[in-house]
C-alpha cells in the first residue's frame, strides 16, 4: 500500500472513531432532497461566514472549515459532479522542463470547479431554506454552478451579476432557469445588492468563495489529486477570492504536508499577496485582467486563516504569460481554458518557479468559460508574446518597385505578410519617401529577430511594436 493510501486510511479510521456516521452522508440523487429533516446532517459543515478577527493572533484562530468537512463534502457531492481527470501532459512537460499533470476541472457541466462548492452548499440547506430559494453575486462561474444544480434540485436561484459580466454567462444563467439581475459596476457592488435583496425576500445568500460549505466543496479537488497523482511534489492553484486554494491546500496538507501548495494570482489583482503582506484581508485597487474570474479586490475572512496555515506561498503572473498559457493549452492540449483557469500554467511558463524543474507538478485548470471574442484577442496576444506575430514600421522610397523590393526581402526570410499599409501624409518633409507599417507572421521570436536584422542590413531600419504596446528600434 502506498504512503498516500496509508495516510488516507489512517485519517478515515480516526474520523470513524470520533463519529461513526461521518462516512455515510446521504448520496446525491438528482431532483431529490438529500436531507430529510429540517437541519443539516453536519452542523460544522454549514457554519455561517465569520470574521477571521485580528491578524495579531496569539492563539491559533478557529478555522471555519475542517478536514472532516472536506471529506464529508466529497462524499456528499460525488454523484453530482465530475471526478475530473488528472493526467500527465508530455508536451507541456517538455515545455516546462517538469512532469506536468493537468487537473481538468474545466470539464464540469457548467465549465468550472465552482460546481463543487455550489452543490455542497445546496445539499446542506434545510427543506424550508430550499423552498425559499438562494441568492448570490457572481460575474459568471459561481452563478452558472448555482443555476444548474438549483434547477436540478428544484431550488429557486437568483443571481446578481455586475455589468462587467460577459453576456454569454448572463444568457446561460437565464437559460438554466435562474433569475438574473444585472446591477452593480463591480463584484463588490453586486454583492451588496444581492445581500440586500436576500434580506428582503428571505433568501439564503451563498457567497462565491468565503462560504464554509463552498470552501469544503472545492477541497474535494485536493483529495482527488492525491488519489490520481500520489507522487505529486507540488500543486499550483489559481487564486481569486481564495476559496479554491484554501480548500485544496487543507485537503492536501492534512494528508501530505510535504507537498508544496502554491497559489497563483494575476499581478494586476494580487489581493491575496496584499493580505499576506498586511497580515489580514485588505481591499486593493484592482486593474483589468485577462483572468477576469480572479479579479477580486479582497480575499475572504474565512479563507485567509486557512491560507496562512496551509498554503506555502503565492506568486503572481503577468498578462502576457496568462495569454501565452491560454495559447499553449489550445495548441498543445486542444483545451479551451479561460484566463483565470490558465494562470497555474502561466507560472510555469514564466520561469518563476525554477525549483520545480524535474518534479511532479499538478496544475489546476479550473475554468473554461471564455467569450469567443475575447478568446480571439487572447490568442492574438499570446502569439505576439510568443514572437509569432509582429508589427513594425519602416521608411521606404515612394518610387515604382520599391514596395515590391521591400516585401521580397520579407518573403525571402520565410515570414508571411498579414497586413501592410502606406502612409504618405505623416512622413515629414521627405516627399519621396513613404512610411510602411507591416504585420507579419513568424515562426518564433528568433525568426522575428532574424527578420529585423535582414531588413536593417538591406537598408530598411525598422521600429518594431512589442506585445506590451511599447516600441523598440532595430537599426
Amino acid at each position: 500500500m502506498s504512503e498516500t493510501a496509508t495516510a488516507l486510511l489512517g485519517k478515515k479510521r480516526q474520523l470513524k472513531e470520533l463519529n461513526p456516521t461521518w462516512n455515510s452522508p446521504k448520496r446525491f440523487r438528482p431532483n431529490e432532497d438529500t436531507i430529510d429533516n429540517e437541519e443539516a446532517d453536519s452542523p460544522s459543515d454549514v457554519s455561517s461566514s465569520t470574521s477571521s478577527g485580528s491578524s495579531a493572533a496569539t492563539p491559533e484562530p478557529v478555522l471555519a472549515v475542517t478536514y472532516e468537512n472536506i471529506l464529508a463534502a466529497a462524499k456528499r457531492i460525488e454523484n453530482g459532479v465530475l471526478k475530473s481527470p488528472c493526467r500527465l501532459s508530455k508536451k507541456l512537460s517538455k515545455i516546462c522542463d517538469a512532469n506536468i499533470f493537468v487537473k481538468n476541472d474545466y470539464l464540469q457541466m457548467t465549465g468550472s470547479f465552482k460546481e463543487r462548492g455550489a452543490l455542497n452548499s445546496i445539499l446542506q440547506l434545510t427543506k424550508t431554506k430550499r423552498a425559499q430559494g438562494i441568492i448570490a453575486a457572481s460575474a459568471g462561474n459561481h452563478a452558472l454552478a448555482l443555476a444548474y444544480h438549483g434547477s436540478r434540485l428544484g431550488v429557486p436561484v437568483t443571481v446578481v451579476m455586475p455589468t462587467i459580466a460577459p453576456m454569454t454567462k448572463i444568457s446561460n444563467c437565464r437559460e438554466l432557469g435562474a433569475e438574473v439581475i444585472v446591477d452593480g459596476s463591480n463584484f463588490t457592488e453586486a454583492t451588496n445588492i444581492a445581500k440586500s435583496i436576500g434580506v428582503k425576500r428571505n433568501l439564503t445568500y451563498v457567497h462565491g468563495f468565503d462560504h464554509p460549505p463552498v470552501i469544503a466543496g472545492q477541497g474535494s479537488i485536493g483529495l482527488e489529486i492525491l488519489e490520481q497523482c500520489p507522487e505529486v511534489h507540488a500543486v499550483l492553484v489559481p487564486v481569486g477570492g481564495g476559496g479554491l486554494v484554501a480548500g485544496v491546500a487543507m485537503a492536501i496538507k492534512e494528508v501530505r504536508p510535504e507537498v508544496e501548495v502554491i497559489g497563483v494570482e494575476p499581478a494586476t489583482c494580487a489581493s491575496l499577496c496584499a493580505a499576506l503582506k498586511e497580515g489580514h484581508p485588505v481591499e486593493i485597487e484592482a486593474c483589468p485582467t485577462i483572468a477576469d474570474g480572479l479579479a477580486v479586490k479582497e480575499v475572504g475572512a474565512n479563507v485567509f486563516p486557512i491560507v496562512q496555515k496551509y498554503v506555502d506561498r503565492v506568486v503572481t503572473v503577468d498578462e502576457h504569460h496568462i495569454a501565452l498559457a491560454v495559447l499553449r493549452l489550445v495548441e498543445q492540449e486542444k483545451a479551451v481554458v479561460e484566463g483565470a483557469g490558465a494562470v497555474s500554467l502561466a507560472a510555469m511558463l514564466a520561469g518563476i518557479l525554477p525549483e520545480l524543474k524535474g518534479k511532479n507538478v499538478v496544475i489546476l485548470l479550473c475554468g473554461g468559460n471564455i467569450d469567443v471574442t475575447l478568446l480571439g484577442r487572447v490568442i492574438d496576444h499570446g502569439l505576439a508574446a510568443d514572437g509569432r506575430i509582429s508589427r513594425f514600421k519602416a521608411i521606404i522610397s515612394d518610387r515604382a518597385g520599391s514596395l515590391s523590393a521591400f516585401t521580397k526581402v520579407i518573403g525571402d526570410t520565410g515570414a508571411s505578410i498579414m497586413e501592410t499599409t502606406h502612409d504618405r501624409a505623416f512622413t515629414g518633409d521627405e516627399f519621396s519617401m513613404v512610411r510602411v507599417e507591416c504585420t507579419v507572421a513568424t515562426r518564433d521570436a528568433e525568426h522575428r529577430d532574424q527578420l529585423a536584422h535582414v531588413l536593417s542590413s538591406a537598408g530598411y531600419p525598422c521600429k518594431f511594436s512589442a506585445f506590451t504596446a511599447k516600441e523598440w528600434m532595430y537599426k
